[in-house]
Order: C-alpha cells, then sequence, then structure tokens
C-alpha cells in the first residue's frame, strides 16, 4: 500500500498536480517520541519526471516486467538439470560406480554401468526440458503481449515485457492488467472501474476498484502525462488481501481498492489509467505463484529403507569376496598365475592399496543389485499414470463441464493409504446453492407468503418497532447492508444501442443481487465490511428524510451480544429450530443515530483510517463500539442442500476404514444437523460435545474436558465428538498455569476413540492446526484434506494429499490442491478405485525390481567362489547393460500402469476391499522379506542349476564343451524368462499391451543374442560373444535345461496361486450358501408372519 501526497504548490498553467505517496505498514517508531522512519521503500518516480524541476532525476533499478516462470535457460539447463538429478542419491551412486570404472581397472566395461546412468539421466531430462519448454512459450505469450504506454501526451505501442516502474499504462476492456498497477483515473465519472480475478483466486464476481481521488478528472492522455508525483510503496510481498487504505487531504494511502493486479481483467470499463508500482517476479502474482513444499509419499520413504538394505547387501558382498580373495591368496600357489608370478616383495607392495581397489571393483561387479532404472520407471508409472485419473469420465461434471484434474502427480498412491479425511462443509458436502426458506421477525415467522417485490415506496414513514413497519425495516436492512453497484446500460455487454437496454446490477456476493432490486436511494455514508474475525457487515446510511440509520447483519453469536437483551428470546427459539434442521441462519439488526453520535463515529472512522501504526485494531475498536446497543429485527433461514451422493460416500469411507472429520466455519446446531444428514453421526452414535456455551466456558469446558478423559468407553459403542473453535483454542492454546502438551495428548486420545469428529466454528489456522495435530500423532497416519474455498487452502496444504473441489466459492482450493475433483462423490471413485489400484501397481513394481535385481546379480556373487575371486564378470557386458534398460523394463511399466487385481466396480462397491492394502500393507517388511527371499532362492536355481548341469561336460550334441560365456548366457536366459514370465503369472488384468510387451521383450532378447552373436550382424565376429548363443541352442540339453529350470523357479509361485485360487473359490461358495440361507430364513420368517396374521384375521372375524 502506498501513501499519497498532494502538494499544494502545483502548476497551474501546466495544471500538473505534485503527489507523493508513501507506505503505512512499513513505518516504525524511531528514538524519538512521536516520530516515524520509513525502512523498506521504493520510490517510484511517476512518467520518470522528477516532482521538482530542481532535482535531478536518478533512474533506480528495478526488475522488467518480463514473467519467467521456467527453471531452464538454454545456457545453464545442461549443468543446472545435472546438478540436480545428481542431488539424488542413487544417481550420484551410480557416476562414483562409473567414476571408478574409468579409473580403476575393474572387471566390467565402463559402458555397463555409464549406458544405464545415461539413459536414466537423458530421459529425465527430456522430461523436465519439454515441461520447461512448455514454461518458456507460456511467458513469451505474455511477455511478447502488447500494450499501450503513455509517453509525451502520446500512446505508444510496446510490449509487455518492456514495461518499467513507473510508466503510465492505459488498459482497455476485457484486457488484462499487464503488471501492479496504481489505478489513477478512468472513463467512468466517479473513477471507478470492475475487475475479474478468476486468474488470481478464481472469483468471477466484479470487484469495485477506485482511482485515487485527486487524479480521477485525469482521463485523456494529455491530462495523465502531465502529473508530476512521486510514490513511495513497500518492497513486493505476496499477500493478496492484507493491505490498509487510508484516505484524507493532503495525505492518501492507499490500499487493495486502488490497487490493480497483474492478471485481474478490467470488465464493463471503457478504459483505465495506471501507474507501473510492482513488474514482472515482483509482482503479487508473480510471488504467489512460486512452488509448494514438495510433499513426499510413503513409498518414497519404503524405497529409501529397501535401498539401505540392499546397500548393506552390497558392502557385505564386497567385503566378503574381498577377504576370501586374500585368503585364498595366502597361499603362494593361488597367488598369481605361474606367467604371472611375482616375488613376495613384490605381493606385500601397496597391498592395502591393492585391496581397497579389489573392494572396489567388487563394489562394481556387484552394483547391479541397486536397480538404478527404477526411479525412471517409478517416474514414468506416476507420470502416465495420472492421466488415467484425468480421462476417467465418471468423475466428469456436466454441470460445470469439466473432469478431475491431477495438479501433483507424486502423490497417486497416498490415495491408497488415506487413514482420516478432514472435510470442510459448506459447498463440499453440501451444494453452496442458497435457497431462501423462511424469515423470523419480532418472533413472527414469515415463510412460502412471500411475494416477489418491485420496488419499495419512496416515502420514509416513521420507523416504528411494532407493526407493519417493523417488516418494511426488516427488509430495508436487507436491500441497504450489502456490497452491490450498478452496471449502467451503456456497460453492459451486447446491449449498447439495444432500445430495450436497462441498469443492471452486479456484486461480489451473487444472493445480494436479489434483495436490492426494489431498494429506494439512500445516501451510503460508511460500509463496516465483513471479516471472519467480527463475523457480521454494517452500513450507516442517510435517508431521504434525513434520519441516519446503521443497519447491521452476521451470525447470530455476533449480533446476540450486541443488541437489547429483551429482544432475544423470541428470534433465538427460531434461530436454534432452523439450524437444527439444518439451514443457515443470519441476524439482522439496526441502530438509529443521533447527528451527534454519527460525527463522532465518522470522525473515529477517520482518525483510524489515517493511523500509520495498529490501523487494523483501531479500526476494529470503532467498529465494536458503533455496532453496540443495537436492536434484533429479526432473522432469515436459507437452505444449503447436501450434494449428491455425499452421504453414500462418506458412508463408503468409513467402511473403508477411515475416520471422517468435518471442519467447518458454520455454528453447531447447523452443522450438526448436516452431519446426521450426511450420515456422519448414525442414530446409534453416541455424542461427545466439547462446546463454549456461557461467559465460564473455561471452567465448564476444563470439568467437561477431564470427564470425558476419566469416562469408560465401550468397545461396542460408536463415539462422535463435537468441538468449536473457542475449546479448541483452549486446548491447543492453554494459560500459562497449565501443560499445553498435555491437554493435546488427551484430546487426541478422545478423539482417536471417535468414529467421527465435528468441528464448527473453525477459523481457517484452526482447520491447519487440527490436521498438523493429527499428521504428527504416533504412526504418522496419512491425512487427506478437502474444500472448495480460499478458506480451506492452509488445511489443504497442510495434509498429506489436498484435494480441491471446482465449487461456487472460486478456484483457489482447487490451484492449490494436489487433486481437484467436480464434486465429493468423486472423492468415493478416487481413493477406492484409483487410489487402491496406484498403490498395488506402484508396490508391486518396487518389490519387483529389487527382486529381479537380486536375481540378477546372486548367481554374480556365487560364480566367484568358483574363479578364485578374480572378479571375472559371469555376464557379457551387453547383457549387463540391457537387463535393466530393455530385457525387463517395459513389462514392469505396462503392469503397473494397466494392472487391475479386483475390478473397478467391485472396488468402489466393496469399501472394505480398501483397508487390505492400507497401512502400506505391501511395502512392510515381511512383504519385502518374501520378495528378497524369492529372490535368492530362483537365484540359487539359477546358478546351481546350471552348473550341476555343467557337470556333464558334453552339453553339446557333438561332444563338444561349452565355455565360459556359455555357461552365463544360459543362466542368463533362465533368469530372463523366468523373471519375466513370474510376471505374467502376477498379472490378472490382460490388455493387448501386456502381451505385446511380455512376449515382445522375450522376442527382442533372443533377436538381440542373434545379433551380438554375430548371426545376424556378421560384422561383430570378432567379439567373444561370437555364436555363442546359437551353439547354445543347438543342444537338446540346454533347451531341457532351460525349461526345467524356469519350471523349478517358478513352482513355489505356481503353487501359491493354485492354492490361493482354490481358497478363493471356496471362500464364494460359503458366501452364496449363507446368502442363500439367509434368503430361504426370511422367507419363511414372512410366510410364517403372514400365516399368523391371517389366523388373528379369521378369529377376529368369527
Amino acid at each position: 500500500m502506498c501513501l499519497f501526497v498532494l502538494c499544494a504548490g502545483a502548476d497551474k498553467a501546466n495544471r500538473t498536480s505534485k503527489i507523493q505517496l508513501f507506505p503505512t505498514n512499513s513505518l516504525v517508531h524511531s528514538e524519538c517520541a512521536g516520530e516515524e522512519k520509513r525502512v523498506g521503500t521504493r520510490t517510484v518516480v511517476v512518467g520518470h519526471r522528477p516532482v521538482s524541476e530542481t532535482d535531478a532525476y536518478v533512474a533506480q533499478k528495478f526488475c522488467d516486467n518480463r514473467i519467467v516462470s521456467s527453471k531452464y535457460t538454454l545456457w545453464n539447463f545442461l549443468p543446472k538439470n545435472l546438478f540436480e538429478q545428481f542431488r539424488r542419491i542413487a544417481n550420484f551412486y551410480f557416476l562414483i560406480i562409473f567414476l571408478v570404472q574409468v579409473i580403476v581397472d575393474t572387471p566390467t566395461s565402463p559402458v555397463t554401468s555409464g549406458l544405464p546412468l545415461f539413459f536414466v539421466i537423458t530421459v529425465t531430462a527430456i522430461k523436465q526440458g519439454y515441461e520447461d519448454w512448455l514454461r518458456h512459450r507460456a511467458d513469451n505469450e505474455v511477455n511478447k503481449s502488447n500494450v499501450f504506454i503513455v509517453e509525451n501526451a502520446k500512446q505508444v505501442q510496446k510490449e509487455s515485457e518492456k514495461i518499467k516502474v513507473g510508466d503510465i499504462v492505459e488498459v482497455k476492456a476485457d484486457e488484462t492488467f499487464p503488471c501492479d498497477l496504481i489505478f489513477l483515473a478512468s472513463s467512468s465519472i466517479d473513477g471507478t472501474c470492475y475487475v475479474t480475478t478468476a486468474s488470481l483466486d478464481g472469483e468471477s464476481n466484479f470487484k469495485t476498484h477506485y482511482a485515487v481521488r485527486d487524479t480521477t478528472v485525469l482521463c485523456t492522455d494529455e491530462a495523465i502525462d502531465a502529473l508530476t508525483a512521486t510514490i513511495e510503496c513497500e518492497q513486493p510481498q505476496p499477500d493478496l488481501y492484507n493491505n490498509n487504505v487510508i484516505t484524507s487531504f493532503p495525505f492518501r494511502s492507499l490500499g487493495p481498492e486502488n490497487l490493480l493486479l497483474k492478471g485481474a481483467t478490467l470488465k464493463n470499463t471503457k478504459k483505465i489509467y495506471g501507474v507501473a508500482v510492482y513488474t514482472g517476479m515482483e509482482t503479487k502474482m508473480a510471488l504467489n505463484y512460486q512452488g509448494k513444499s514438495q510433499k513426499r509419499s510413503a513409498v518414497e520413504k519404503s524405497i529409501n529403507a529397501f535401498l539401505i538394505v540392499y546397500l548393506c547387501i552390497l558392502l557385505s558382498k564386497a567385503t566378503v569376496c574381498t577377504t576370501l580373495k586374500y585368503v585364498w591368496q595366502s597361499n603362494p600357489f593361488n597367488d598369481e598365475p605361474w606367467y604371472n608370478e611375482k616375488t613376495k616383495k613384490e605381493r606385500d607392495t601397496f597391498k592395502v592399496l591393492r585391496m581397497f581397489t579389489d573392494f572396489l571393483s567388487f563394489m562394481v561387479l556387484f552394483n547391479f543389485i541397486i536397480p538404478v532404472s527404477m526411479y525412471v520407471t517409478v517416474e514414468m508409472q506416476k507420470f502416465l499414470g495420472s492421466f488415467f485419473i484425468s480421462w476417467d469420465k465418471e468423475m466428469y461434471d456436466e454441470e460445470i463441464k469439466e473432469g478431475a484434474l491431477v495438479n501433483t502427480s507424486d502423490l497417486n498412491e497416498e490415495l491408497g493409504q488415506v487413514e482420516y479425511v478432514f472435510t470442510d462443509k459448506t459447498g463440499t458436502l453440501t451444494e453452496n446453492s442458497m435457497e431462501f426458506i423462511e424469515c423470523c421477525i419480532d418472533g413472527h415467522k414469515y415463510k412460502d407468503c412471500i411475494s416477489e417485490v418491485d420496488g419499495f415506496s419512496q416515502t420514509d414513514g416513521p420507523l416504528k418497532y411494532y407493526g407493519k413497519s417493523r417488516e418494511e425495516l426488516f427488509l430495508r436492512a436487507l436491500c441497504l447492508c450489502h456490497t452491490v453497484q450498478i452496471k449502467e446500460a451503456d456497460q453492459v455487454d451486447g446491449l449498447i444501442g439495444h432500445p430495450e437496454r436497462k441498469d443492471t446490477y452486479i456484486s461480489s456476493s451473487p444472493d445480494e443481487i436479489a434483495l436490492v432490486k426494489g431498494a429506494e436511494k439512500y445516501q451510503l455514508l460508511h460500509v463496516l465490511n465483513f471479516d471472519p474475525v467480527r463475523r457480521r457487515m454494517s452500513v450507516i446510511v442517510r435517508t431521504t428524510t434525513g434520519k441516519l440509520l446503521l443497519f447491521c447483519k452476521g451470525a447470530d453469536s455476533s449480533i446476540f451480544p450486541r443488541v437489547q437483551q429483551e429482544e432475544i428470546q423470541q428470534t433465538k427459539v427460531h434461530v436454534d429450530r432452523n439450524a437444527m434442521d439444518g439451514y443457515r441462519t443470519l441476524c439482522v439488526a439496526f441502530k438509529e443515530l443521533t447527528q451527534k453520535e454519527y460525527d463522532k463515529i465518522d470522525r473515529q472512522l477517520n482518525e483510524a483510517k489515517m493511523a500509520l501504526q495498529d490501523r487494523e485494531e483501531k479500526m476494529a475498536k470503532v467498529f465494536e463500539d458503533a455496532e453496540a446497543d443495537m436492536h434484533l429485527i429479526g432473522a432469515t433461514a436459507v437452505e444449503d442442500r447436501l450434494q449428491e451422493q455425499s452421504a453414500e460416500t462418506i458412508e463408503a469411507l468409513h467402511a473403508a476404514g477411515m475416520k471422517v472429520w468435518v471442519l467447518t466455519g458454520d455454528k453447531m446446531e447447523t452443522a450438526k444437523s448436516t452431519c446426521y444428514a450426511c450420515r456422519l453421526f448414525q442414530t446409534s452414535t453416541e455424542l461427545l460435545e466439547l462446546t463454549a456455551k456461557m461467559p465460564s466456558y473455561r471452567l465448564e469446558i476444563k470439568s467437561d474436558f477431564f470427564l470425558l478423559c476419566c469416562r469408560s468407553w465401550t468397545l461396542s459403542q460408536e463415539y462422535g465428538l463435537i468441538i468449536d473453535g473457542s475449546t479448541l483454542s483452549l486446548i491447543l492454546n492453554p494459560s500459562q498455569d497449565s501443560s499445553p502438551s498435555n491437554y493435546k495428548n488427551i484430546f487426541l486420545q478422545i478423539c482417536l476413540k471417535c468414529t467421527a469428529v465435528l468441528c464448527c466454528r473453525m477459523a481457517p489456522l484452526q482447520k491447519a492446526q487440527i490436521v498438523r495435530m493429527v499428521k504428527n500423532t504416533k504412526g504418522s497416519p496419512i491425512t487427506l484434506s478437502i474444500g472448495d474455498g480460499a478458506n480451506d487452502v492452509s488445511m489443504i496444504l497442510e495434509a498429506h494429499v489436498g484435494i480441491g473441489i471446482k465449487g461456487k466459492e472460486g478456484r483457489q482450493a482447487s490451484r492449490n490442491s494436489d487433486y481437484a475433483v467436480p464434486k465429493f462423490k468423486h472423492l468415493r471413485k478416487l481413493l477406492l478405485a484409483h487410489g487402491h489400484l496406484y498403490y498395488v501397481r506402484i508396490a508391486h513394481l518396487v518389490q519387483y525390481f529389487f527382486y529381479k535385481n537380486l536375481c540378477f546379480i546372486l548367481p554374480q556373487f556365487l560364480y566367484q567362489f568358483f574363479c578364485g575371486f578374480s572378479q571375472q564378470p559371469l555376464y557379457d557386458a551387453a547383457y549387463l547393460t540391457m537387463y535393466n534398460i530393455c530385457f525387463t523394463s517395459l513389462p514392469i511399466l505396462a503392469y503397473s500402469l494397466l494392472e487391475q487385481h479386483i475390478n473397478i466396480d467391485t472396488l468402489t462397491s466393496d469399501p472394505q476391499l480398501y483397508m487390505k492394502v492400507s497401512d502400506n500393507a505391501m511395502l512392510q517388511w515381511r512383504p519385502f522379506l518374501y520378495w528378497t527371499f524369492l529372490g535368492a532362492f530362483e537365484g540359487l536355481v539359477f546358478f546351481f542349476g546350471v552348473y550341476f548341469l555343467f557337470q556333464n561336460s558334453s552339453l553339446e550334441d557333438n561332444g563338444k564343451v561349452f565355455g565360459n560365456w556359455t555357461f552365463g548366457t544360459i543362466v542368463f536366459t533362465v533368469l530372463v524368462f523366468t523373471v519375466t514370465l513370474k510376471l505374467a503369472l502376477d498379472t490378472r488384468f490382460w490388455t493387448w499391451m501386456n502381451h505385446f510387451v511380455i512376449w515382445g521383450s522375450l522376442a527382442f532378447y533372443v533377436f538381440f543374442s542373434f545379433f551380438w552373436g554375430g548371426v545376424i550382424w556378421p560384422f561383430l565376429k570378432q567379439q567373444r560373444m561370437y555364436f555363442v548363443f546359437a551353439h547354445m541352442l543347438t543342444s537338446v540339453s540346454t533347451w531341457l535345461a532351460i525349461v526345467l529350470l524356469i519350471f523349478i523357479s517358478l513352482f513355489p509361485e505356481i503353487l501359491l496361486i493354485v492354492l490361493k485360487n482354490i481358497r478363493e473359490k471356496n471362500h464364494q461358495v460359503r458366501n452364496k450358501m449363507i446368502t442363500t440361507y439367509n434368503s430361504r430364513l426370511e422367507e419363511c420368517f414372512l410366510e410364517s408372519h403372514l400365516a399368523l396374521s391371517h389366523a388373528r384375521n379369521v378369529k377376529k372375524l368369527i
């Protein structure tokens, strides 16, 4: 915000006004009493001309108006992207392995680790580079757009990125503001303009902005160019709304109504002039679009834990082999071959260094046990898998013509692990579509008898407190206490020149428009704006007869303490009854002011508005005094209907083992009724209340709190807890004489014993505190928050998974969420179906990667015991390189994208299936050890199966003996076919893509082996694998061995599948028998009941 000072020495000849603007909230007291010092400010010279003709203008350095949302440039992409990627432990580890292979004489080629690492780095770089290119393209569309700058009393067209701080910019109707502007003048006589901020906060309603009072007349290029002014304003900060406003002569303190934000759109105003104060990356829009904190899923934490285990296995293998090598070589005959025999002195020289290099060589030999390609596969699975949510037609809403939206794909699997759901009420569980039900005036109810009002009488009768004038006063209060503006006929879109055009109303609150279409002309003197703390708003008006009235409307908890107590009782009965019926209530009060009282309020308001410090507190104090001792007129009841299938969705979430908490700002009775309607509370639920009802509520709450702690809890009974914001503040922020942590722990214990919790009268910060408290409990349960309004953003960001609803309160919640859905009912399928499947898929992917790499490396380790620990590799370098990249990567990727071990409809209709994978069930240590032992078993079968077959020296039909590379190739062939067929056995949902990648990968392995062996491409005949694969397949014994070893390896898995299928069939038969028995029992009962009724009727007739 800026302070506006109009200097008296204006040059009349040039019709130039000299203006200075200074900040308000960046001022602090200096050491001298009564003085204030400005800190952290910037000075903007309007039009780049100094205020005084004698002052030399020195241009300050501000950033240009370029918007840069991209991370990279053409010059820094390569080094910056590589730096970011090698910050990942796995990538850095493989880089070290690659450097060791380059520097040290290792048994394998640097290509074996360098090529997979290059593949992973390249794929990730291409993905990130493409995403950044899209951001560059979007930035250029904004930065290269044309704008008009006023220079030398003329309009000059420039690109948006060339706007400088201090430039005077002209913006026309339906154009977007190119930077943050101080509003100087407009085409409207009153100096106002209408703005929509849908791109900032999602609000599509019109907002009124006001030009600086002393520059409203400067509405031409010549006049605005003659303006000489300086602006001193605070440094850029991201808060869109928290700006104080001071309006006084000669000082002008400007607030949010004078600031036009970049990204907002001008509506229903021909043109405006504004001076650029914040440009480019210093605009509020740019500061608000900076990245959110990264959320990590439980799967990532499990992967890191498993990596540590496998890293320990790797170190153990390298240590064992290094030790045994030197134990074996302690025998002089085993030290070196005869042709390379060394003396004892030569053997002892650099022995420690050689031991270290041998250890590194073994690390290189076994490094493939760490699955480097798993990271890129997981990233691709998450990225591609997120499209299935967006493509889901059942999550498409015809009303808003939109479907589900994925803002981050890193948490897909977290959707299948949710334990706590925190939901807003209004607009989330309900439609947020208000329908007037009834009103209460002086205790008299009016319902279903109100006709449409075309207008009120233009005469002001006496303001009686009883009789007909009381009803008229009530309606006037509703009509006047609002923020509606008139849109003139010549500004209505599409009606210019239309013979039947007429003025229309626009408002930031759509429901207010219907209430004011018949309002008379009153002089609006002051508006005491609504805020969540006061929970009310007021207006001070002067009637046509000169009477001064203050009208106030707000929540009953805010109005009742400020009216005559004897007027409350009758209205309170209706308010409480309406709240119990689930209606939203609003109380209306008024106060007649004398001229003396108004003058006092007017003076205090102006003084508070001029305050440079503690301005908000001073304004609140004036509001509090002005709104005291009012007269209660009546109350309104508005129905907010439940959303379709919201009750069924909550029931499904409960059945899936999730605990649902409703966090709302509504009053307790309304929220409680809604919770019963949406089946959060059942009729059998025992409700526990911790709410503030009297001024001495602190003592009562403490007493109730400890009674709840000491009570006995029945396991078979369902409990529900209701708590309000005041009580929660006492528990979370107790007095100094109590223990905060003890209160929190006891409160949390009570909550955890309840199946459902309702928190009413909650502030946005309290919602986030509740989520944080549960999230940080023992066990770190996975939390999900869902809401539709800006007040839900804090809890959405706080939860592990944030869901935004594309509702009627703007898109701020959906923009700040991880996922966005059109309706609350779509949460059911998102969690029970998509979340369940994504978790199962990625858990299987992670376990499978560790399993297949253990199968891959264990034979390599065992082979060292038969080659004198000489670091001789078992597999060819090409096989080492291609195993994770080509031979086994695509089948598991397709599985992790398409697998449906249970039908989606079954998952949605049977919520209890969700509990089978909850608590990270598939990535616990027990399944991890199962997969590890399975990999170890199959690795032993691969190696020793082929080893025992090689005891017969004539495997070839012609009597020749197979060599070392044939031995490794047979092991590798059994390995590739086994791990691929293992995945085929695990697949329950076959598509053409599964068939293509599974059988295609095996065919590609065979093709590559022929190619690498020189059969297809004879130019490779010099390398060591020449015709090895072809010769291997000429042996019938080899074919038999491969088939037999594959069957032995997969036999335990086949046996488990058969036993599981038998058990499932028996379970289905048993359930069918139970269902048939229950149906027959019901039929027998019904027949007996009908027979008994018939007998009684016959007896009665006789």
